[in-house]
């Protein structure tokens, strides 16, 4: 793997793929066809690999923590052939904050609609078309906020805009099992992984695809790099906005790209004075805070938050982030925030989002975007896979190799 920012001059005419992204769907797509002795190159414009895998690795060599992607889901799934991988913990303390007062999980389990019992019977009984997942939810149950938001953060997206029908569908073309697991050491082992072998240039964003029927040319900074085809991994939103301009890129290719649009995330590991008492993972109900946990013994606390809470968390800093923390974590209470590492999505211009919920009215959007155009142009990324695949990481190793598996067969035309 070439991952020294090197110029990308000297591979201009040798590659008979390009593959634009060196995230997980990318690193998979390329792995395979590298495997079959295509002669491939990735190019990513951040300064490593990985895209939406990135792990804190704290000064003390402490524990790692996860600002991407947070477990492999499964015990089937791929990436567990990929990485050593172990059971999640379950922390020692689970709270729910409701009316910013916060009380044991169990409490939920006492209510009409405990969230994980509404998740698992909208994931088992699918839904009609056109129906919202808080429609299903006030059908099934009657109102449901805390519901609403534990499904609003699980899937990064306003549950008035979320598809009941896409969500069950997702969950049940799911292939990778039961169970949730850690990557010892952190997630970022798995790109690690994939990339072996590869000849991946990172720091090198492509402004410009161009191409025609069996060509392409992708103009970067540093210079332009041939290629007979190419698979673009992206996130559509990114190509949508024009940080990435495809030209002669079709209507309908245009049109999904727009529909496609991530849900807001933003994750923060904030450093305190003193260490957590006691680990502790914490629902903040009220939608302000997401996810936040801590570990005993460790001065880190991790934050989670998905659309609404997204923005409360980027918006927060100094005191505001403190007395955020006090309401999840009432120990934190006194302690100081000494540093903060921020993996801010939404306005990561490479991102544009956590992830592609599917949304009402774009549901066949991911199908058109998955679409290769003229066995040229081919596309992978979890956005492609969403409404049939959850689009989490095994997501986007189905997508990559989905994008690979319909390449060689066109290169085998």
């Amino acid at each position: 793997m070439r991952a020294d920012g090197g110029s990308v001059a000297g591979v201009a005419g040798v590659a008979d793929v390009l593959v634009i992204g060196a995230g997980v769907s990318g690193l998979t797509c390329a792995s395979i066809l590298n495997r079959a002795g295509v002669r491939t190159v990735v190019l990513e414009a951040r300064s490593r690999i990985g895209g939406r895998v990135r792990t804190f690795r704290p000064a003390d060599g402490g524990p790692s923590l996860e600002l991407g992607a947070q477990v492999v889901h499964g015990d089937r799934n791929p990436a567990r052939a990929l990485v050593g991988t172990e059971t999640a913990p379950r922390p020692a303390a689970a709270r729910v904050i409701s009316g910013r007062v916060g009380r044991p999980m169990g409490t939920l389990a006492r209510t009409p609609c405990p969230p994980w019992t509404m998740e698992a019977r909208l994931n088992a009984e699918g839904a009609a078309d056109g129906v919202s997942v808080n429609d299903w939810l006030r059908d099934n149950g009657g109102p449901a906020p805390v519901a609403s938001e534990w499904l609003r953060q699980i899937w990064a997206t306003d549950p008035d805009r979320l598809s009941a029908r896409g969500v069950s569908a997702a969950q049940r073309g799911d292939t990778a099992g039961h169970g949730e697991f850690v990557v010892p050491g952190g997630f970022d082992l798995l790109p690690r992984r994939l990339a072996r072998g590869l000849q991946v240039h990172v720091g090198r964003p492509v402004e410009v695809l161009g191409w025609s029927p069996g060509r392409v040319s992708a103009r970067t900074a540093t210079g332009t790099v041939r290629a007979g085809r190419v698979v673009v991994t992206v996130p559509p939103a990114v190509v949508a906005c024009g940080t990435l301009t495809i030209e002669d890129l079709p209507a309908d290719k245009i049109e999904a790209a727009r529909e496609l649009t991530p849900g807001d995330g933003c994750c923060v590991v904030v450093t305190l004075s003193a260490p957590a008492p006691e680990t502790a993972s914490v629902f903040d109900a009220d939608g302000v805070s997401g996810f936040v946990s801590c570990r005993e013994g460790r001065p880190e606390v991790l934050i989670v938050a998905r659309d609404a809470a997204a923005a409360c968390v980027r918006a927060a800093t100094g005191p505001d982030l403190a007395a955020m923390l006090t309401v999840a974590l009432p120990w934190s209470a006194g302690t100081r925030v000494l540093d903060t590492e921020i993996a801010d999505w939404g306005t990561d211009p490479w991102s544009r989002g956590a992830f592609t919920a599917p949304r009402l009215g774009a549901e066949l959007a991911p199908g058109r975007w998955a679409e290769p155009v003229e066995d040229t142009l081919f596309f992978a990324g979890e956005a492609t896979v969403s409404g049939t695949r959850p689009p989490w990481v095994q997501g986007a190793i189905v997508s990559g190799t989905n994008a690979a598996e319909r390449l060689l067969k066109a290169m085998s035309r």
